[in-house]
């Protein structure tokens, strides 16, 4: 019984010593050519590649005016980010903010502020201040608003509406901003 225990205790060695020289191999294998090279950390990282192999672009910053929007004071309403910005003389941001579209979109263009209501009833039956109108689209007018409540909830998608809708700090700040004939600019 002693012989098959040996034999037994030598094959696992056996075994082991194979996978440590397999381990072994990979390692160096993987390891750089001269291992007296320190590794550089200068704080940036190396460049991105793009699937052509070009380095990639960084991300723009989101919260940006966007560049086709347009000079000047202005109201920029971007539709796929969902997003106003408030935009002085010398083409800087004062305000940015999320707002919820409405179901009926203006077409991408400029507009100017045709119409204000202090406090009114949305056409979804929600008590709305603040009313900043500037286009119509399928005979439903277009404008700026925020609930009374606070709320910002999705439109009902089988009403056409046509309120953009915001916080009401948001609105506060928009309602100051955008007087009767002010910019509106609408980008996709």
């Amino acid at each position: 019984m002693a012989r098959s225990s040996s034999g037994f205790v030598a094959g696992l060695t056996a075994a082991a010593v194979v996978a440590v020289g397999f381990l072994a191999y990979q390692a160096s294998a993987n390891a750089p050519a001269d291992l007296s090279v320190k590794p550089t950390t200068s704080g940036t990282a190396a460049p991105a590649t793009s699937p052509s192999g070009g380095p990639k672009k960084p991300p723009a910053n989101p919260l940006a005016v966007p560049a086709a929007s347009g000079t000047g004071e202005r109201v920029v309403y971007a539709l796929g980010a969902r997003r106003v910005w408030l935009v002085d003389g010398g083409n800087k941001a004062t305000r940015t903010f999320s707002v919820m579209p409405s179901t009926v979109h203006p077409t991408p263009g400029a507009y100017t502020v045709t119409s204000r209501s202090g406090s009114v009833r949305g056409s979804d039956g929600v008590q709305i201040e603040h009313v900043v109108r500037f286009a119509t689209a399928q005979d439903v007018a277009i404008g700026f608003s925020a609930a009374v409540d606070g709320t910002t909830p999705s439109p009902d998608p089988s009403k056409k509406t046509g309120g953009i809708r915001m916080k009401r700090a948001d609105g506060d700040a928009l309602w100051t901003f955008a007087v009767i004939g002010a910019k509106v600019v609408v980008v996709a």
